[in-house]
C-alpha cells in the first residue's frame, strides 16, 4: 500500500455561504471562515474543502463562475482569501478549492464573447449546434429541469448546458481552453492551496456525434448521461491535466463523479495512472430513489448500503482509493438521512454513524454542522427554499406528477437546502451565524444543537468526532487494514473487521432503533482485546461473543491475534 499524506487525512468541508458571517450582511464570508479555523484546529481536521469563492452571479450558488482568479464581492478580497490561507497554513491545516471546469457562468467573458459570432475567437470555448429541424440537437434532460441545450438568436445556435441555462458546458476538445483551464489551476497552486475537488469532472468529455437520449415513462426528455458521463476521452483529459497543471505540486484531487462505477473508479484513482487521489461515488446516496429520483423517496434496506459500501471497499483496496462521506452541500443532513433525528437518539446515532465510516478504508469528510449533529430543516412554504434544483422540481412535478404534500415530503428529506441552513454557532438570535437576515432561515433548533453547547458538553457530538480523528492519526490500521464485511444479510448491524499484519479492528454498529444481538462470526478469532471507542457506556471485560446492543450503539474493539 502506498502510504500517503491525503489517505491519513479527515477533510472538512466548508460552504461559505452558511458558514460563518463576519460582517453583518447575512452572507457566510472568507473572513468568517478564518475567525472559525482555532475550532477547526480543536476538532483536529487536515484539510478544508472550501466549496466555490470564486467571482459568479450565484444562478447555482457560486458553482456558476464569471471570473475564475477573481473572489466573489459577497465573499470579500484576494487579500482576505490570502490571509485565510495563511491562517489554515499556520494551524497545519490544508486548503482544498472546488474546481468547476465543465462548465462556467453565462456572464463569464469567454462566453459572453463565444455568442457575438459564429467567428469569434472564444466560440468553441463552448459547445454550439445547429437546430435540427427547427428543433434542438438532441432530447437530452438538464439535471436543474427542462432541456440541455439553449437556444440564442443572436447566432441562431443552441449551447450545451448539462445543468441551468446559465451554466454552459465548456467544450474540452478544444485545446487551448484546456490550456487556459490549467493555467488558471497553476495561478491558485502558485498561491499556495494544497488541491481540488472537481465537480461533476466526469463529464468533461462528451460524445462528439450527440445521440438522443432513451426517453423513460413519465419523463419529457431523454436521458444522455451515458454520452457525457466517463466519455471517450475523459482518462486522456485527465493526465493531461495531471501533468500540466498538478504534477509539479504535492496536492491532494478528488473528483465528483455520478455514475461511477467501482471499474472506472480504479482507473481514475489507480496509482500509476497519473490522473486523480479519489473519487465521489453517488451510489449509497441514491439509495431510497423513487421513480422522480430523490422526490419520491422509499424505504431502504441496511443490506443495500452495505452492498454498495462493501463494494467500493473492497474494489479499491489494492489499487486506487476512496472518499467516505454522508452528506455534503448538495445532500441531506447525515443523522436525518442515515441514523435517526428525533431528540431521543439524534446524540447516540449521529455518533453511531460516524463510527460506521471513519473507521472504513478511505480519507473521511466531515460536512459542516456534522460534528456538532446539525439535522434536516422542515420548512412549509416553497418560498423558503433557495436551492434551484428543489425550486424547479417543485414547479416541474407539481401538481401533475406528485401532489403538494408528496413532493414535500421529498423536500424535507432530500433538498440541497437541508445542508444549506446556516451552522448552528449558538443559541443567540440566527444561531451566531449573523447580525442581520441570513440569506435562508436557520434551523429553529439551534437553541438546542450548537457549537456552543457542543463545546461545553464533554460527551457532545463534536468531542467524539475529535476522538475519532485522534484514533486515526494514532492507528495505522485505521488508515491501511483491509476491510472484510461481516453478517452481511442483517437488516440491522452494520458490523467489519479492518486487519493489517497480525492487528485486526472489529467495528459494530446497530443502524436501527431496536435492541439487537451481534454474535461474533466464527472465523473471527482473537487472544485478547481491547475497547478502542464506543457510544454508549461499556463494561470493558464483557464478552463479544455475544453482544446485545441498544439502539444506535456502536463499538470498536482492538483484536490481538
Amino acid at each position: 500500500m502506498n502510504k500517503t499524506w491525503w489517505k491519513e487525512s479527515v477533510i472538512y468541508q466548508i460552504y461559505p455561504r452558511s458558514f460563518n458571517d463576519s460582517n453583518g450582511d447575512g452572507v457566510g464570508d472568507i473572513n468568517g471562515i478564518t475567525e472559525k479555523i482555532p475550532y477547526l484546529s480543536e476538532l483536529g481536521i487536515d484539510v478544508i474543502w472550501l466549496s466555490p469563492v470564486y467571482k459568479s452571479p450565484n444562478d447555482d450558488n457560486g458553482y456558476d463562475i464569471s471570473d475564475y482568479r477573481n473572489i466573489m464581492d459577497e465573499f470579500g478580497t484576494m487579500e482576505d482569501f490570502d490571509k485565510m490561507l495563511a491562517e489554515a497554513h499556520h494551524y497545519g491545516i490544508k486548503i482544498m478549492m472546488d474546481l468547476v471546469v465543465n462548465h462556467s457562468s453565462d456572464e463569464h467573458a469567454w462566453f459572453q464573447e463565444s455568442r457575438k459570432s459564429k467567428e469569434n475567437q472564444y466560440r468553441d470555448y463552448y459547445i454550439w449546434k445547429k437546430p435540427v429541424n427547427g428543433e434542438p440537437p438532441t432530447n437530452w434532460g438538464a439535471a436543474f429541469g427542462g432541456s440541455v441545450w439553449e437556444y440564442d438568436e443572436e447566432t441562431g445556435e443552441y449551447y450545451l448546458h448539462l445543468f441551468s441555462k446559465k451554466q454552459p458546458d465548456l467544450n474540452w476538445e478544444n485545446p487551448i481552453l484546456r490550456n487556459e483551464i490549467y493555467e488558471m489551476m497553476r495561478f491558485w497552486l502558485n498561491k499556495g492551496i494544497d488541491g481540488f475537488r472537481m465537480d461533476v469532472i466526469n463529464f468533461i468529455s462528451k460524445d462528439t456525434s450527440y445521440p438522443q437520449g432513451e426517453i423513460r415513462e413519465g419523463h419529457k426528455y431523454g436521458n444522455g448521461s451515458k454520452y457525457y458521463m466517463n466519455g471517450p476521452k475523459i482518462h486522456e483529459f485527465l493526465q493531461e491535466m495531471n501533468k500540466e497543471a498538478l504534477s509539479g505540486f504535492d496536492t491532494i484531487t478528488v473528483g465528483e463523479m455520478p455514475g461511477v462505477s467501482v471499474e472506472e473508479g480504479k482507473l481514475y484513482t489507480g496509482t500509476s495512472r497519473n490522473e486523480l487521489n479519489m473519487v465521489f461515488h453517488f451510489e449509497h446516496v441514491g439509495l431510497g430513489d423513487g421513480r422522480f429520483g430523490k422526490w419520491d423517496p422509499r424505504e431502504w434496506k441496511l443490506t443495500e448500503l452495505k452492498e454498495i459500501m462493501t463494494k467500493w471497499q473492497k474494489g479499491l483496496e489494492m489499487d486506487g482509493w476512496n472518499s467516505l462521506y454522508w452528506s455534503n452541500h448538495d445532500q441531506p443532513r447525515a443523522i436525518s438521512r442515515w441514523g435517526n433525528d428525533s431528540d431521543e437518539y439524534r446524540m447516540v446515532s449521529g455518533k453511531m454513524i460516524a463510527t460506521c465510516l471513519h473507521m472504513m478504508q478511505g480519507t473521511p469528510y466531515i460536512y459542516q454542522g456534522e460534528e456538532i449533529g446539525m439535522t434536516n430543516v422542515k420548512f412549509n412554504d416553497i418560498n423558503d427554499y433557495r436551492d434551484i434544483e428543489t425550486l424547479n422540481a417543485y414547479r416541474d412535478l407539481t401538481p401533475v406528477s406528485l401532489t403538494h404534500e408528496e413532493i414535500f415530503k421529498g423536500i424535507h428529506e432530500r433538498s440541497r437546502d437541508n445542508a444549506r441552513t446556516p451552522v448552528q454557532w449558538d443559541s443567540s438570535p440566527n444561531a451566531g451565524f449573523t447580525t442581520g437576515t441570513p440569506w435562508i432561515n436557520v434551523n429553529p433548533n439551534y437553541e438546542k444543537i450548537n457549537a456552543e453547547a457542543a463545546l461545553k458538553d464533554e460527551n457532545s457530538i463534536f468531542y467524539y468526532y475529535k476522538k475519532l480523528i485522534k484514533l486515526r492519526k494514532q492507528n495505522e490500521i485505521i488508515v491501511y487494514g483491509t476491510f472484510d464485511l461481516l453478517m452481511e444479510k442483517d437488516e440491522q448491524i452494520f458490523a467489519y473487521t479492518r486487519t493489517l499484519g497480525e492487528d485486526q479492528l472489529l467495528v459494530i454498529c446497530n443502524f436501527s432503533a431496536q435492541n439487537t444481538v451481534f454474535t461474533l462470526p466464527e472465523d473471527v478469532r482473537y487472544s485478547s482485546k481491547e475497547l478502542l471507542i464506543s457510544n454508549l457506556n461499556v463494561d470493558e471485560n464483557q464478552s463479544i461473543e455475544e453482544v446485545t446492543l441498544q439502539p444506535y450503539e456502536a463499538r470498536v474493539y482492538r483484536l490481538k491475534k
